[in-house]
């Protein structure tokens, strides 16, 4: 008494022990390619998505678009089980196939519709100018919408990464071997029943928080930018 503020010294032997214990590197280098490919697929799919509810003209698209965003309510503990059978009777388990490949294959109902919003704020003269020019609905897309909405994707590109970055629950389903552990699976090796190795866990912690800070700071102009034009535009 009375409680420090500052410790008096630092022992740096627990940032060693996170690295050598849990194999830090392999785990950061798991953690990296598993997130860049869940960022990638929702990203870019979730843009696809979005640019067609925002910009084509069909059958029922209120109702599928509301449909979409009702997804939004199912727990994830309903799905859970029956998607791992699913997985499991494919082969899938023990590898990074169910965390990277759903992702392909409809992108995230959230960012879909925060990309909506950012779609129907741009003006249809865009389109058809495209289109006098001999552009089809792809080429428009990537080449008019992509570009114009970087503020948006980046946002959203932040987002994915920061969950899939932190993601515990879905690797500790599907992966079973320590060589494909991600970096949360690993620093929770450091809380055993009777005992948490506080030192080495927060280094680790520290470490892999790191990279989700750089992210951010880097594109913090652009985050800011993309939630004021894709969240107030209704």
């Amino acid at each position: 008494m009375p409680p420090r503020f500052l410790p008096d010294g630092f022992n740096w032997n627990n940032y060693s022990r996170a690295i050598e214990e849990i194999n830090f590197f392999v785990l950061f280098k798991n953690t990296t390619i598993i997130t860049l490919l869940q960022m990638l697929s929702n990203v870019f799919v979730s843009a696809l998505v979005a640019y067609g509810f925002a910009r084509f003209d069909f059958r029922w698209k209120t109702f599928w678009f509301m449909l979409m965003l009702s997804t939004i309510m199912i727990p994830g503990e309903v799905t859970m089980i029956p998607v791992f059978i699913a997985f499991s009777k494919i082969g899938w388990v023990d590898s990074i196939k169910p965390l990277v490949i759903p992702g392909f294959f409809g992108g995230s109902p959230v960012f879909i519709f925060l990309l909506r919003q950012f779609f129907l704020s741009m003006p249809k003269e865009l389109e058809e100018s495209a289109v006098i020019d001999g552009a089809n609905s792809f080429k428009i897309f990537y080449r008019i919408f992509l570009p114009l909405s970087i503020p948006a994707l980046i946002t959203i590109g932040i987002f994915s990464f920061q969950g899939s970055w932190n993601d515990l629950l879905g690797p500790l389903i599907y992966l079973n071997s320590t060589d494909k552990f991600t970096l949360t699976l690993g620093l929770s090796m450091f809380k055993g029943m009777m005992k948490v190795e506080w030192g080495p866990l927060m280094a680790g912690s520290i470490m892999a928080l790191l990279p989700v800070l750089v992210v951010f700071f880097i594109a913090q102009r652009h985050f800011v930018e993309g939630v004021k034009l894709s969240g107030i535009k209704g």
